[in-house]
């Protein structure tokens, strides 16, 4: 009677450690893009504990089941791999994989057909600190008129030519780090600290909406152990 009694205990017990498994386990959702708006095609997302892979659809979009802690590993064709740690209530994960150097790269990411917009990615120039010394220029607003042809600085203000203006003021929009600023941020800026600048100038059509239809600067600076 008591050997019945155990093996209905170590049933049940293994019915509950099952359950609570499956409760934890829930359906992430996320997106892959690249200079911020522009959403990256088949991009490879890997559960790092389940060796599960999905990639992303026509819109950057995914979907994937993970359990908290769970990290996910990211890759694309002529871009950085990037992770990303799941917590607790984490439900979606926005990541913007960074292209690496070169114009290779760029070429590996349209013949791919890596990214969802070519047309975006053909209107954006592009610049990192491994294509030019930044130290030999005294503050940004140099640094990106001697370097980005049909870029000028007037006033204080970015102007990007060919662009035409939406708005009363013909100023680009300026992003550090992620953050949209006044153009007058840049002057804390050593151009030393500037990892890379790309300039949009189809910042009409990002997720900017009407505030990068003068185009879009993007300026991304050094971080820990860069």
């Amino acid at each position: 009677m008591s050997k019945r009694i155990n093996r209905i205990l170590l049933v049940v017990s293994m019915l509950l450690v099952t359950s609570l498994t499956q409760a934890q386990e829930r359906l992430i959702s996320g997106i892959v893009t690249t200079f911020d708006s522009i959403a990256l095609v088949d991009a490879e997302i890997e559960n790092r504990s389940t060796k599960e892979i999905v990639y992303s659809d026509s819109l950057g979009r995914f979907q994937i089941m993970s359990e908290p802690g769970d990290k996910l590993r990211f890759k694309a064709q002529g871009f950085f791999n990037e992770k990303a740690k799941l917590e607790e209530n984490t439900k979606y994960v926005a990541v913007n994989l960074r292209m690496k150097p070169g114009p290779k790269n760029r070429e590996y990411a349209i013949g791919y057909a890596t990214v969802s917009d070519r047309d975006k990615l053909n209107a954006l120039s592009s610049m990192n600190n491994e294509d030019a010394d930044f130290s030999q220029y005294s503050n940004i607003y140099d640094l990106i008129k001697g370097r980005f042809a049909g870029v000028q600085v007037k006033n204080g203000e970015i102007i990007i030519r060919g662009v035409n203006s939406i708005n009363s003021s013909s100023a680009a929009l300026i992003v550090v780090d992620g953050v949209p600023v006044d153009g007058s941020a840049l002057n804390s800026i050593p151009p030393v600290q500037v990892k890379s600048i790309n300039v949009i100038k189809d910042g009409s059509a990002a997720i900017y909406g009407a505030r990068g239809g003068n185009g879009v600067v993007i300026i991304e600076t050094r971080r820990g152990n860069d």
